[in-house]
């Protein structure tokens, strides 16, 4: 399951690059907290069952965060 983290952890370092490549600094800082945050309980030793419960929660806060920020912050239509 380590192993699977330090994947996650290299996509979102890859999201983090093209990100800012884009300019789009706000996001590429984001994504760079989640490579470390992945990076870092990768090499935790964790047992399989709390590496399921880490991602379970990571899962349920992106949820909680993406819902608020499409409901509350974006603004629909925008740039069009």
């Amino acid at each position: 399951m380590d192993r699977m983290f330090r994947v996650l952890a290299f996509w979102t370092g890859i999201f983090t690059v093209m990100f800012y490549v884009g300019e789009m600094v706000n996001v590429a800082l984001l994504f760079l907290v989640q490579t470390a945050f992945f990076l870092a309980v990768s090499y935790l030793k964790l047992s399989e069952r709390m590496y399921m419960y880490l991602f379970g929660a990571y899962c349920t806060v992106f949820m909680v965060g993406f819902t608020w920020y499409s409901e509350f912050i974006l603004v629909p239509g925008f740039g069009h």
